[in-house]
Formats: structure tokens, C-alpha cells, sequence
């Protein structure tokens, strides 16, 4: 990575369900909640190959391999050479509890 700071073009939050991930058989669940993750990216972005940071993939493995959250929030970024990263939003709660 070079020295310079990222200078960010585009920046784009989102809920993305993780829904689809939960008819995968238990021991698959996480590997394809991070496969769903890519793609969502790689439709809204249009992009062919978006990297996913440590904190988001660490997110989606916190409860082990059975325990997928059914949703996550990520901030989405593109750069001047079109790189697009996945960020975890911090300090957002997504399933928030009616009251």
C-alpha cells in the first residue's frame, strides 16, 4: 500500500440481509453469508472483485460457524483506482427492539 492517504470517491452504507445464508446446512452457513456479502457488493457497487476488511469477516464468525447474524451493516467505499472496500459500521445497532 503506498504512503499516501486513501482518497475516498464514493461512499455508501448498508443493511445487508443475511437471510438466504440461513437454508444453508449448519456447518455452511457463514461461508455463504460471506459469499452473500460479495455479491451484494458486487451488484450495487458493480464491481468485480470488492475486499471484505478483517473486522466485517471477524463480525460474521464471532458465534462460530453456525452462527450467522441475520443481518449486517457495512460502509462501502470506492477510491480514486477503483478499489472497493467492505467496512463494519460501529456504533449502529441493527436489530434494534420495539418498544
Amino acid at each position: 500500500m503506498s504512503d499516501r492517504e486513501e482518497e475516498i470517491v464514493e461512499e455508501r452504507v448498508y443493511t445487508i440481509p443475511l437471510k438466504k445464508a440461513w437454508i444453508a446446512p449448519i456447518k455452511k452457513r457463514v461461508p455463504r453469508g460471506v459469499r452473500l456479502v460479495r455479491s451484494f457488493v458486487e451488484k450495487h457497487m458493480k464491481v468485480d472483485n470488492p475486499i471484505i476488511t478483517p473486522e466485517v469477516n471477524e463480525y460474521l464468525w464471532k458465534r462460530g460457524v453456525e452462527g450467522l447474524p441475520r443481518r449486517v451493516r457495512v460502509r462501502i467505499t470506492r477510491d480514486v483506482d477503483d478499489i472497493v472496500k467492505v467496512h463494519l459500521v460501529k456504533g449502529d445497532r441493527v436489530d434494534s427492539t420495539r418498544v
